[in-house]
């Protein structure tokens, strides 16, 4: 039997224990960041969302007084660097930018994911919202969702289309397409964007998904040809180009991409950055840099907002995917 001082022994010791936990915290994110933070970007320089987290690397220097280290890990549709992050030292000192199909969409058409999605990857901030973008080659002359449908119609298997990714949001947009339509066109996955817009280019593919802002530049060189967007709402640094919901075709989720910290990481830390960034991304001089990257004025959400969004679209990514009964190629 327990006796009564043995049992407000045990009481007294877990509330310093709670107490000599929270000053712990409390001192960890007082003196946060005490060296560099890296933002490990799971994607090549160039891609969507290299260019979203060097927009903010200048100003996030400026906000936290250290240097800002953007870390491109690219490769396995956005695993290898997501991985490395879910399994860093819950310290403050490093992120993830991410984009939302990496994480709803990889836990279904992965069959062994080295972390768990929403175990070890604690969200932070969200960085814009739009859709993607379907791109063509103008050598085959399309200029709609339509022209790719009617030519992929009379030439079943002939046409293949490239993404940045197997279980990206773009290979889950143009299978839906597929099924819609009754297409035949085989997948190609690319290690990133950034290839798969260089193989556009020189014509060695003719159409893909890529990111809503590495191709803007050629296309309006006229090196490539937009045919299309996903989302909502069309693109503002292409305010001509018809979503593919437009078009015909319904395919209105919007993705987003994402700042994320390893689980364990104080929350006092994460409010933080989730502070600073949010008043990066409501200054009048970063509103004109995203939309000129053709991302719509980012929503500006708390940290507890945007987990309950990546909860959500967690729920309605997943759910698209297994209606089209997206796998893995």
């Amino acid at each position: 039997m327990v006796s009564p001082s043995h049992s407000r022994r045990a009481i007294l010791g877990a509330a310093l224990a709670l107490l000599l936990g929270d000053r712990a915290r409390a001192n960890q994110s007082a003196g946060w960041p005490s060296r560099p933070v890296r933002i490990v970007v799971p994607g090549p320089a160039g891609s969507g969302m290299d260019i979203y987290a060097r927009m903010l690397q200048a100003p996030l220097q400026v906000a936290l007084r250290q240097p800002v280290v953007i870390d491109n890990k690219p490769g396995a549709n956005s695993i290898i660097g997501n991985d490395a992050v879910a399994k860093a030292a819950p310290d403050g000192h490093t992120f993830l930018l991410t984009p939302s199909s990496s994480i709803a969409l990889n836990p279904v058409v992965q069959p062994r994911m080295p972390y768990d999605t929403l175990r070890d990857l604690l969200p932070v901030a969200q960085v814009g919202q739009s859709g993607i973008l379907l791109i063509a080659s103008p050598e085959t002359g399309f200029r709609s969702l339509q022209d790719l449908v009617h030519y992929a119609k009379a030439n079943p298997g002939k046409l293949a289309y490239g993404t940045w990714g197997n279980g990206s949001s773009g290979h889950l947009a143009m299978e839906g397409i597929k099924l819609h339509y009754g297409l035949d066109m085989p997948h190609v996955s690319y290690k990133g964007t950034a290839p798969l817009v260089s193989d556009l280019l020189a014509n060695n593919i003719s159409v893909g998904f890529t990111d809503i802002a590495s191709p803007v530049p050629h296309v309006r060189a006229g090196k490539l040809m937009a045919i299309g967007a996903t989302g909502s709402r069309r693109a503002p640094a292409l305010p001509d180009l018809p979503t593919v919901s437009e078009q015909g075709y319904k395919f209105d989720a919007d993705g987003w991409y994402g700042v994320f910290a390893p689980a364990g990481t104080s929350m006092d830390i994460v409010r933080r950055m989730n502070e600073e960034i949010n008043k990066i991304l409501a200054t009048d001089e970063m509103r004109l840099k995203f939309n000129s990257q053709n991302m719509p004025a980012p929503p500006l959400k708390t940290a507890e907002q945007f987990a309950a969004t990546v909860k959500s679209d967690v729920a309605l990514w997943q759910g698209l995917a297994k209606s089209v009964n997206l796998k893995v190629d």
